[in-house]
């Protein structure tokens, strides 16, 4: 695994913070090349949380959404918050 970071954004939109809520998961966009095991390393070791599962997509813009589902262990709003992104 690369130490550059790998996240572009966090995504900040209701939808991503009512995901955040109800269903522990973060959404960030991250480059194409990147695929989902890299994803779930890098959070795990950046944030030292526990990922369940990594969902992908390329959005009409051409970028590339992630959506990554945080154990019951771990708070995704918490996190957001102690990032400073709430």
């Amino acid at each position: 695994m690369s130490t550059q970071p790998i996240i572009t954004r966090f995504v900040l939109t209701e939808k991503a913070i009512r995901l955040a809520e109800k269903e522990n998961t973060l959404t960030i966009v991250v480059p194409r090349s990147v695929n989902k095991k890299v994803i779930k390393d890098y959070v795990e070791k950046a944030y030292k949380v526990k990922v369940i599962d990594v969902r992908t997509l390329i959005t009409m813009e051409g970028e590339k959404k992630a959506y990554v589902r945080l154990s019951s262990e771990n708070n995704a709003i918490e996190l957001l918050t102690n990032l400073g992104l709430l």
